[in-house]
């Protein structure tokens, strides 16, 4: 009974402040099943995947971070509206909003929107940042995140 109000306070809290737990724990689940698929991927006991922003291939070893192409904080701060904390999670680590890219990349990157990130032409050239990759990953999220949520409140 506590926990089934829990979730009633958290989705009827409008204005909740920013919370991860939920979206943490789930994210640890996501990355290990990421890194399972990628080794099998490798073929060689050594993780295989593909940089979401340049394209590059990055292989275990290799200083690469997993991402949020659409930071956890803005998913959250648009959904807690409508959504549990909970649910917030499951949109936030929705497979097209996660993927891998260059530590320098993630960590230069923060919580920046990626459009904003790649408005200063620096990064784009610092970075080997492939506009049209880019974008097409960040569409990808977006779908992704719509989709995942119109799930969730179909449910309902």
């Amino acid at each position: 009974m506590l926990h089934f109000l829990k979730k009633i306070i958290n989705k009827n809290n409008p204005t909740r402040p920013y919370h991860r737990k939920e979206i943490d724990l789930l994210f640890t689940k996501v990355k290990a099943q990421m890194h399972q698929d990628a080794l099998t991927k490798g073929g060689d006991g050594i993780a295989l995947f593909t940089d979401c922003y340049t394209g590059e291939t990055l292989r275990g070893g290799d200083r690469y971070d997993y991402e949020h192409i659409r930071s956890s904080e803005d998913v959250f701060m648009t959904y807690r509206d409508r959504l549990t904390n909970t649910e917030i999670a499951q949109v936030v680590n929705c497979p097209e909003n996660v993927a891998v890219t260059l530590r320098t990349i993630n960590q230069s990157k923060g919580k920046m929107r990626m459009e904003a990130w790649m408005a200063n032409s620096n990064n784009v050239s610092n970075h080997s940042i492939s506009m049209a990759i880019s974008k097409r990953r960040v569409a990808n999220a977006d779908l992704g995140i719509k989709n995942k949520v119109e799930e969730i409140l179909s449910r309902r």
